[in-house]
């Protein structure tokens, strides 16, 4: 058996990783922290206008995903472990993508001072989708701002993970090709998941799998 004590899940923004981070902590017996986006004031205004808006978006998450990561350390005596739908370090993902260069110096300065408390996930969980899929899972759970995005910057952004993971070497990786499970209705596919996380020894610090 794998024993962990942080596993975080990644992907674009409609890859199902909330979703899969409750799953997962409901049957396995784990504490759960998401991602609090819904409390950013400034995401819907950076939909609607991202130049504007982008740098004032960034340091909210920034401020928000910091004080998280300082209660993350602390042991829970009634969870065998620690799952999350956020890696701290993806943050810099988005600045580097919405930030002019004066404002990333800015960020990277204040962002510097706060990783270096961020817990290191003992794995780390990239669900990979592609464009197509991540649209119709938006348009699916019908989030009202989430309406404004652009095709072309959910293109840029999904680009962009895919790169920041393809170097990621911080904590072992599993990255679970998406584009034809479904974890959330499929008990087979959830549970072929499972097993790659908690029952097959990865091989390596980098595992693909494909469920079928």
């Amino acid at each position: 058996m794998n024993n962990y004590e942080f596993i975080a899940i990644e992907g674009v923004i409609g890859a199902g990783k909330t979703s899969l981070a409750r799953l997962l902590s409901q049957r396995h017996n784990a504490r759960l922290v998401l991602e609090e986006f819904e409390d950013n004031p400034f995401l819907p205004k950076f939909y609607q206008d991202r130049s504007r808006y982008a740098f004032q978006t960034q340091l909210s998450f920034l401020a928000s995903r910091f004080n998280q990561q300082k209660s993350l350390t602390s042991k829970d005596l009634f969870s065998d472990f620690l799952i999350s739908d956020y890696l701290f370090d993806k943050d810099r993902i988005f600045a580097r993508l919405n930030l002019g260069e004066d404002e990333m110096a800015l960020y990277d300065r204040i962002y510097n001072i706060m990783s270096g408390i961020a817990a290191k996930p003992d794995l780390v969980i990239f669900i990979q989708c592609s464009v197509d899929r991540l649209l119709q899972n938006i348009y699916k759970r019908g989030r009202e701002y989430e309406m404004d995005m652009a095709v072309d910057y959910l293109e840029e952004l999904n680009e962009a993970y895919n790169h920041f993971f393809y170097h990621y070497d911080r904590s072992p990786l599993l990255i679970v090709n998406a584009n034809e499970i479904d974890f959330v209705n499929n008990e087979d596919h959830l549970t072929y998941i499972e097993d790659h996380i908690f029952k097959v020894p990865l091989k390596s610090q980098r595992t693909h799998i494909h469920p079928r």
